[in-house]
């Protein structure tokens, strides 16, 4: 009986993928995959060299200044071009150092672009926070006649920005019709002063604001929180990322502003880091070493505000670009 058993067993069941047959692939699907990767290489190829391209022309005429401002004089002006000095030097750093007050300036330079940094934070923050979430008479007349005024050259406004400081009352011995002295003129504050708040800052920040939810705010009141208090415990740490690149931006602007402040200042001791350029360029010639140096030396503080706070630069331009 067991024998019989053993004899009737039904056969062990064989290995169902060796059962199956492989499927046979398309030929003309594995054609078209493979164009297609090949297509996708030479495209990231082609996007790749782009890039790099563009990065190489955006870095070379760093680049140049930095070895111009380490080159000999002899090697400045020396035909055919040379990509890389044969030897460097200091000495045009140390002619900037000893032809100009480059610590005062650099104090005078801090100052007006900090003050203006948190000056466009502070009220362009307050502005836009007034914009988005509080619903007062004519608030979008008013936001749409300042973003018309952007469209309004710099130029043109110079002269009326320069009467007004001319005759601010009460500044530089001016009476109360600011008339008998000389205002804001040669002064600090007539740097501050138009550039305190801008409306590419009001306009930047409320991107932020409107993207949050208003049931923040109403809750808030309905807990008895006015706006002030809404405005710096709730919404104001939400836009953090904003506010540092607005800060950026606002930086940038200041620290690199030339025509105004040549116009406006004029002794010695308010120069701006920026005005030290027309000592190093005549009409008759142009002394490029320190010419080179001090452009270096400027770049130094932007290049490092960039790199730490890059993270939140490019985060804040990505939300600031996506809301409506």
């Amino acid at each position: 009986m067991t024998e019989l058993k053993a004899n009737t067993a039904l056969p062990a069941p064989q290995d169902a993928a060796a059962q199956t047959p492989a499927p046979q692939l398309d030929p003309d699907a594995v054609r078209a995959r493979r164009k297609r990767k090949a297509v996708r290489i030479v495209y990231l190829v082609l996007i790749y060299f782009v890039m790099s391209f563009l990065a190489l022309a955006m870095v070379l005429p760093f680049y140049w200044s930095l070895i111009t401002s380490l080159r000999p004089d002899s090697e400045i002006y020396a035909l055919p071009i040379t990509w890389f000095p044969s030897s460097f030097t200091i000495e045009h750093y140390t002619y900037v150092f000893e032809t100009i007050p480059f610590w005062n300036m650099l104090a005078n330079s801090l100052i007006t672009t900090l003050v203006g940094v948190f000056t466009n934070l502070f009220f362009g923050s307050l502005a836009a926070y007034a914009f988005s979430k509080i619903r007062f008479t004519g608030h979008k007349i008013i936001f749409n006649i300042m973003l018309l005024s952007m469209m309004v050259p710099g130029v043109i406004t110079l002269i009326p920005t320069f009467y007004v400081l001319l005759h601010f009352p009460f500044a530089g011995g001016n009476d109360i019709l600011g008339n008998g002295g000389i205002g804001f003129y040669d002064n600090l504050g007539a740097v501050i002063l138009p550039g305190c708040i801008g409306v590419y800052g009001i306009f930047f920040m409320r991107q932020f604001f409107a993207s949050l939810p208003d049931d923040l705010a109403e809750s808030a009141r309905l807990d008895g929180a006015n706006d002030f208090t809404i405005f710096f415990r709730i919404y104001l740490p939400l836009v953090i990322p904003g506010l540092l690149t607005l800060g950026i931006f606002t930086f940038q602007s200041g620290w690199n502003n030339f025509m105004w402040p040549n116009i406006v200042l004029q002794s010695p001791q308010n120069q701006l880091l920026t005005m030290a350029f027309k000592f190093f360029k005549t009409t008759l010639s142009t002394d490029y070493g320190p010419l080179m140096a001090i452009s270096i030396l400027m770049s130094i503080p932007i290049v490092i505000i960039f790199i730490l706070m890059q993270k939140y630069f490019i985060r804040g331009v990505a939300l600031g670009g996506i809301k409506d």
